[in-house]
């Protein structure tokens, strides 16, 4: 198994990333041995996951949810599939 997740830093942005281990990843996060973007902003949460039966799968999930808004991302964690769609077309403004 492998996991897309995302993190809410300190500071209230997000990191996106992928692992095969999300304890252990969360455990190296915190402990700053992660990305060099969250050991600036500790500590952190995790807010939202999702699990993938392949890596590669996973890692394509990371490098897709990292292009999108921050808007985007908590439409995403809050399940709001309709905002999504509109925030993809870039309709919807807040």
């Amino acid at each position: 198994m492998s996991w897309m997740y995302i993190l809410e830093c300190s500071d209230g942005t997000y990191y996106t990333g992928s692992t095969v281990d999300l304890e252990r990843r969360l455990i190296e996060h915190q402990n700053s041995e992660g990305a060099n973007y969250t050991k600036r902003r500790l500590p952190v949460k995790l807010v939202y996951f999702e699990e993938f039966a392949k890596v590669s799968d996973a890692f394509y999930r990371e490098k897709q949810v990292q292009k999108w808004s921050h808007a985007k991302k908590k439409a995403l964690m809050d399940g709001k599939t309709d905002y999504l769609k509109l925030l993809a077309k870039k309709v919807f403004k807040k």
